[in-house]
């Protein structure tokens, strides 16, 4: 009775592997063969966009999504091949993945600007630009986040939706900037001679361009001064420095020549007539 038992199931099991070992076998080799080819298109895809001088950040995004829809369609059809149902393991596979992206929809819209970034390019590493409140230099751009440095050298990382719903000023787009200076002298200065000064530091500055060609022009009386309005314009590289070492010729200038900066002031009037006690 055991030899029959014994003989019954060695014949049961040389059927199924008669069965389903050629299934996995052709199973192992569409997964094999399936992901080599995958490897070979995004190896071919990144050289191609490479060649294009496509941004770094595009290339591996671009390419890693599509290994992973490539090689997603190989375990598709490797699986089918052993006999699964992969009309029913991709209905699980979309309901679980409506599930998670309804648990993580922060998370998602956040990749979702990630993928708008590195595909519209509102900035790149090593631009310095103005965003979420946060100014600095862009270190790296991942797909959920931003990382910046902050001019006191502070790490700073950044939700990419809270980035992309809001203005993003980019100070490095453009290879000069324009300085804007608000110079006040007091209303009895002598208006000429003040703006004058102001033009000739303008010409004895190296770092401010000649074309376009400065401006000086009175802005407004204000209550407690005569505003210049001075936009000089500089190479990007110089504008902080030039900001600074203007600020500072002014001022020494002025002293020099006599020109006063004045200062927000309020005069009292007493009207009446004062008591003194004996």
């Amino acid at each position: 009775m055991d030899t029959i038992f014994t003989d019954n199931t060695l014949l049961q099991l040389k059927e199924l592997l008669a069965v389903y070992g050629l299934k996995v076998l052709a199973a192992i080799a569409i997964f094999l063969i399936g992901r080599a080819i995958a490897k070979v298109l995004k190896s071919g895809v990144a050289k191609t966009m490479r060649k294009g001088k496509s941004d770094p950040i595009l290339i591996s995004f671009t390419t890693n999504m599509l290994y992973a829809a490539l090689l997603a369609f190989v375990i598709i059809a490797a699986l089918g091949q052993i006999g699964i149902q992969t009309t029913s393991f991709i209905a699980i596979l979309g309901a679980a993945g409506l599930a998670i992206g309804l648990a993580l929809q922060g998370s998602l819209a956040n990749f979702a600007a990630g993928v708008l970034m590195i595909i519209f390019r509102p900035f790149k590493q090593g631009d310095f630009i103005e965003g979420a409140g946060v100014a600095g230099v862009v270190e790296e751009v991942h797909i959920f986040n931003t990382i910046m440095r902050t001019g006191d050298n502070k790490t700073v990382i950044i939700p990419n939706g809270g980035l992309m719903n809001g203005n993003i000023i980019n100070y490095s787009t453009k290879s000069t900037r324009r300085i804007d200076l608000v110079i006040g002298i007091g209303y009895d200065d002598d208006l000429k001679k003040a703006k004058q000064l102001l033009s000739d530091l303008m010409q004895t500055e190296p770092r401010i361009l000649k074309n376009p060609e400065p401006t000086i022009g009175l802005l407004e009386l204000g209550d407690s001064s005569v505003n210049f309005a001075v936009r000089p314009w500089v190479n990007s590289a110089d504008y902080w420095g030039v900001h600074f070492d203007l600020l500072e010729a002014i001022k020494l200038r002025f002293d020099q020549e006599g020109i006063s900066i004045p200062y927000p002031q309020q005069d009292l009037h007493l009207h009446g007539e004062i008591c003194t006690k004996n």
